[in-house]
């Protein structure tokens, strides 16, 4: 979501959200912004209503209109489902409103709290707060979603990370598909997406960034850029 008027900010540590991201963005013309995957899942506030994005396997489209106004706050990858209390595979490629995921009535609440609240990105955190405070006592969030992230992203394969987690890879292609939306190779593909993308996005020479992001060359990231995004790499950093 680099497109337009964006900024964004570490989520408050008072928050309790490790890792949490708060994002304001403001649409600068009538057109069509591309959301890239990121292995995340958000909580919106477009202007009149609180919104679910679910985790990403694909470029997601939105008609910007200018002078449109978005208030996020995304959460680390795992950590949503913790706070809207249901596996994120159930909101792969989807965006619905908060009210079909929590009771209507609450949602209207949150909707005239945050409505009302003079820092959005602040009354987001506090709903997001607000519900893991209520939700029954648990254990803590199990450490082998970050293992598994951070194993992921340096580019360690599938069968690796699953033996470095002690788990089978059919375990941890289950507990995937509950924490991030989809399975270890996925969510490998999306981190390495976005990791390429940063060193482009810093100056590195595509065919550098391929290297150093672990794809096989500059064709294999041409292709990934083509099939996550959904267009060439140079569209997308034009």
């Amino acid at each position: 979501m680099a497109e337009g008027g964006y900024r964004e900010r570490p989520a408050s540590r008072d928050a309790g959200l490790p890792g949490a991201v708060v994002w304001e963005k403001t649409a600068v013309a009538d057109r069509v912004g591309r959301v890239l995957p990121d292995g995340c899942m958000d909580l919106i506030w477009d202007g009149e209503r609180l919104l679910v994005a679910g985790p990403d396997t694909r470029a997601h489209l939105v008609a910007g209109v200018a002078g449109a106004r978005y208030t996020g706050l995304r959460f680390a990858p795992g950590f949503g489902p913790l706070v809207y209390g249901l596996p994120a595979d159930e909101l792969t490629d989807r965006r619905v409103g908060l009210d079909e995921v929590w009771p209507g009535r609450l949602v209207r609440e949150l909707t005239e709290r945050v409505a009302g609240a003079a820092r959005t990105g602040a009354a987001l955190e506090a709903v997001a707060a607000g519900r893991l405070a209520a939700a029954p006592p648990g254990p803590e969030p199990e450490p082998w979603r970050a293992r598994a992230v951070a194993a992921l992203a340096a580019g360690r394969g599938v069968a690796g990370t699953a033996r470095e987690l002690g788990l089978s890879e059919r375990q941890l292609r289950r507990r995937s598909l509950a924490a991030f939306g989809y399975g270890p190779k996925t969510l490998a593909r999306v981190l390495r997406l976005g990791r390429a993308l940063r060193l482009t996005d810093a100056g590195t020479p595509p065919a550098e960034a391929a290297a150093l992001a672990g794809y096989a060359d500059q064709a294999h990231l041409a292709r990934e850029v083509r099939e996550l995004a959904g267009v060439p790499l140079t569209r997308l950093r034009g």
